[in-house]
């Protein structure tokens, strides 16, 4: 599921056109958002700025995207292709029965698109933000006009983040229903905690309008502005089920839908005070949950969000490899509860992103000393895991070399990002930085 809803449901949400109740929004969301059972499926999607070849400063036109996405239409491609509000190209895997399976599905259908891409002298880049240039619609349709209208209301970082961000985001299965390290409560509760030390360790978005942001992942800054009630988590210390079904309801309601006309925008309006003083249907709920960025999303399965896109042609393979061993190998996951557990006080109970601790990683990274040496723990475990997860040479290869280029000394990609602009005399130029 990209950033921005779509016309689809949530989860496996069917659409009914009969209207929902308070109590039955209630448990509807309780029913359909944790799917329960053995951890067996991994899905990933990869979203990326697509930019000039040859001088990514630039700004590709309208016309030259309309050509390339309706000639990328006519590939076959086993992921789904989809196209973010400001021309991003996201691939959305199948769900795998392996990471293996997951890996060799997306590689193939990435280098399918690379090659049509570049025929048209166009290239995908991997940042979590554009450095170089401001958010600019490129799609036109009711839905995101509303999006943009609900969005403004908090400032600029909602244009930003539907127009020129991107990510990696992991999908695992929620989990067991009883307790321990495969428990849909453990795996809720470590993806919000472990979820900081993933910001940290890959963010890569230290600029925007060509200048440094003060913050290495701009990306969650932009999340954490667009504010909790729209891209917030509930309180992980509940019940994951109660507690995302009243987050869900306490909601504002993005937009309600109009056939033919444009969509409305109310303001201030809960989806529960929707339920008692209006008819929302169940179609109206599957896309109020669309409209919700938590860090984490449960749609039957969980959405890891957190992540910033990565550099390089295989640099996505990175975070899922590691993700996926970390939630889905049994004693990884173990060592990483404990690993990560003394984090759970700088969070201050405040719900992420919104907190300490996820401030602290968007904006530090793994010079945060306490961040750095859990990045160090979980990382190396995650390679001791990854072989009983089936993981190729390969993978291992890419893993290791990031553990030892960036984890163990400290750094992130948007260290290297600084540093080039550093070396650029101060100037952020397109030339002098190299994703």
């Amino acid at each position: 599921m990209s950033d921005t809803p779509s016309d689809g449901s949530a989860g496996d949400c069917t659409e009914h056109r009969t209207a929902v109740t308070e109590a039955d929004a209630e448990a509807l969301v309780r029913g359909i958002c944790f799917k329960t059972g053995p951890p067996r499926t991994v899905g990933v999607e990869v979203e990326w700025l697509v930019h000039e070849l040859r001088e990514p400063r630039l700004p590709v036109t309208p016309e030259r995207l309309r050509a390339a996405y309706a000639a990328l239409r006519t590939v076959p491609l086993r992921s789904a292709l989809t196209v973010e509000p400001g021309g991003q190209l996201e691939l959305s895997s199948p769900p795998a029965p392996s990471l293996m399976d997951c890996v060799r599905t997306v590689s193939a259908d990435l280098d399918a698109v690379r090659a049509v891409l570049r025929r048209d002298g166009l290239t995908l880049v991997g940042l979590g933000a554009d450095p170089w240039h401001p958010p600019r619609r490129f799609l036109r349709e009711p839905r995101y006009d509303a999006m943009e209208a609900a969005l403004d209301r908090t400032g600029p970082a909602g244009r930003a983040m539907m127009c020129t961000s991107a990510s990696v985001q992991v999908c695992l299965d929620a989990g067991h229903e009883n307790p321990g390290p495969l428990g849909v409560g453990r795996r809720w509760w470590l993806a919000h905690t472990l979820g900081a030390v993933l910001v940290a360790a890959f963010a890569n978005s230290p600029l925007l309008g060509h200048e440094p942001t003060g913050w290495l992942s701009t990306r969650q800054l932009l999340w954490t502005e667009i504010g909790a009630g729209r891209a917030g988590a509930p309180d992980v210390d509940a019940e994951p089920r109660g507690a995302w079904a009243r987050h869900v309801l306490d909601a504002p309601v993005m937009c309600i839908r109009r056939d033919g006309t444009p969509w409305d925008v109310p303001d201030k309006l809960t989806f529960r005070e929707w339920t008692r003083s209006g008819a929302p249907t169940r179609e109206d709920l599957d896309y109020h949950i669309t409209t919700l960025f938590p860090p984490i999303r449960p749609r039957g399965h969980l959405e890891l969000r957190m992540i910033d896109a990565q550099p390089g042609d295989d640099g996505w393979i990175v975070p899922l490899a590691v993700t996926t061993a970390l939630f889905d190998d049994q004693e990884a996951a173990e060592t990483a509860y404990r690993a990560v557990k003394p984090l759970a006080e700088r969070a201050m109970a405040l719900p992420a992103p919104h907190n300490p601790l996820w401030i602290d990683a968007a904006r530090h990274g793994l010079a945060d000393p306490e961040l750095h040496d859990i990045a160090v723990t979980c990382f190396t475990t995650a390679l001791e895991a990854l072989p009983r997860l089936g993981a190729t040479p390969e993978v291992m290869d890419v893993v290791t070399a990031y553990l030892d280029r960036y984890v163990r000394p400290g750094r992130c990609p948007a260290d290297d990002l600084l540093e080039q602009l550093r070396d650029g005399d101060g100037r952020a130029h397109g030339k002098d930085i190299h994703p």
